[in-house]
């Protein structure tokens, strides 16, 4: 429990922290996203080789050395005089991570008998809600009242805690049938996300005035696919595939990884943007961001055994439709913010957000599994867990390259439209002048060049506005597409 609540809390709380990270090292939006997306990337990697490594050097061995990447990697983000150490260091924390959480999982598996299991699972599941609830409130408080090195220190006690824990309590187990390591498919998976990543990434950054076309992004891209074309293949012929991508030739398990992946761009990256919009352009405190979603958590928490106990009743499908027609509609009134958009507003989509993740999650987990063998069990969780980390990893990519592009357009739109010799520009400059001349006491030379320097900026927040309400419009979009596919799930006959 104590390291599944590190591992996912650090998904979660670093978002408030950006703007801070941002204001700290002089750095814009297209190099900041690094620092959620390095950690996503890096779990996604580890997550499919934890549980190779684990049978052949052991699961306690290879806990403990999770818990001590993670710890270091949060010293280190800590430490971080840079945005580059501060990437490097979350993906050292990401590796750490990404071994945690699924050999926590199996581990508590092992250790509990069938009588005890589900409610030793329970427990630990509370570890990871509690996490993405209280994460975002957590970091707003630190960052806030210390600083936003102090997001990562904390970790530090905790997982030391955590190490000496593994030492003294668990036992050690080895899996006599060792499988033989897919090297070809973890190199390949290696190459092909992160050179896709950084392609997305770059296209539209202020230091790449070549933009799509550049040959280094062409090259990345074209690197990348080759290297995705070398992993789909080798995991459909190898014995002992790293990602047995054959699970989603089951129709089921099929669809529902499809909508996980589609899900999960939306999710993450709606989550890594309303942080950024609140502090930003609404002035809220990393505080007061944080804790606007804690509801979300808590009405998903509250919803999800009700949904399970549905899903039982009635037709899963239609269930998870409800849900993903809710959480379109959630996203989509987030995509008419503005900058006098009020707290009541913001949080009746995080309810419908909360409410809609609630319903869904559970039915979806319980059809995708429904017609798959258990001895595919872990094989599927490994497909299941790396496809979510892949979707949040694109979904911050593609999201923050949008929010570039759509805040240029806008910008442009709006300073084409200014017409300096018009009497309404005319009229709001000498407005901003009098203001400046009054409340800063500046001359009159100097109020002018102020009143025009305030309107571009109101400019400015405007674009800026109007790019997060296009991503979060695209986020709806998405997700809409994403729960179509649920229609073709097939139905559980009634003695399965």
């Amino acid at each position: 429990m104590i390291g599944t609540f590190m591992a996912v809390l650090d998904s979660t709380i670093v978002n408030v922290a950006l703007p801070k990270i941002m204001t700290s090292f002089g750095v814009g939006i297209d190099k900041i996203e690094w620092v959620s997306t390095a950690y996503m990337l890096a779990m996604a990697v580890m997550l499919p080789t934890s549980g190779w490594m684990a049978d052949k050097f052991g699961y306690k061995r290879m806990y403990f050395l999770g818990l001590l990447f993670f710890t270091f990697g949060s010293l280190l983000c800590g430490m971080s005089g840079n945005e580059d150490v501060l990437i490097f260091s979350r993906v050292v924390q990401g590796f750490g991570a990404g071994a945690i959480q699924p050999l926590g999982m199996a581990i508590i598996t092992r250790e509990f008998p069938i009588k005890q299991r589900g409610i030793a699972l329970g427990f630990w599941a509370i570890a990871a809600a509690a996490s993405v609830s209280f994460g975002p409130l957590i970091g707003g408080y630190l960052v806030d009242n210390f600083s936003w090195q102090l997001i990562f220190d904390v970790n530090v006690p905790i997982g030391v805690m955590g190490m000496a824990a593994t030492v003294i309590i668990q036992s050690e187990y080895k899996n006599k049938l060792m499988r033989k390591f897919d090297m070809v498919g973890f190199i390949s998976v290696v190459i092909f996300l992160p050179l896709l990543l950084y392609a997305l990434s770059q296209g539209n950054t202020a230091t790449n005035s070549e933009g799509w076309t550049a040959p280094y992004i062409l090259g990345c891209l074209a690197i990348s696919f080759i290297a995705m074309v070398v992993f789909i293949t080798q995991e459909l012929i190898v014995d002992e595939p790293l990602l047995d991508l054959r699970l989603l030739a089951n129709r089921n398990f099929g669809i529902s990884s499809l909508i996980m992946l589609l899900f999960s761009i939306g999710m993450f990256g709606s989550t890594f943007l309303l942080p950024l919009y609140l502090q930003n352009s609404l002035g809220y405190t990393a505080l007061q961001a944080g804790a606007v979603f804690l509801p979300v958590g808590i009405i998903q928490g509250a919803m999800s055994p009700t949904s399970g106990f549905l899903a039982n009743k009635i037709n899963p499908k239609w269930i998870i439709l409800a849900g993903v027609f809710l959480l379109t509609f959630s996203f989509y009134l987030n995509s008419s913010f503005s900058f006098l958009t009020e707290r009541p507003y913001i949080m009746l989509g995080l309810y419908f957000r909360g409410f809609a993740m609630g319903i869904i999650f559970t039915p979806l987990s319980t059809i995708s599994l429904s017609q798959i063998s258990r001895d595919k069990m872990a094989q599927a969780s490994g497909v299941t867990n790396t496809i979510r980390q892949i979707g949040g990893s694109l979904g911050v990519a593609i999201l923050t390259t949008v929010l570039t592009t759509r805040v240029t357009y806008h910008s442009q739109i709006y300073n084409e439209a200014l017409q300096a010799n018009s009497s309404a520009y005319k009229q709001v400059t000498s407005g901003l002048q009098h203001f400046a001349q009054k409340q800063v006491g500046s001359s009159p030379a100097v109020a002018a060049q102020q009143g025009k320097v305030i309107l571009i900026s109101h400019i400015d927040q405007q674009a800026y506005i109007e790019g997060v309400d296009d991503d979060f419009l695209l986020v709806a979009i998405v997700t809409l597409i994403g729960g179509l596919p649920a229609l073709a799930f097939r139905k559980r006959k009634k003695n399965e």
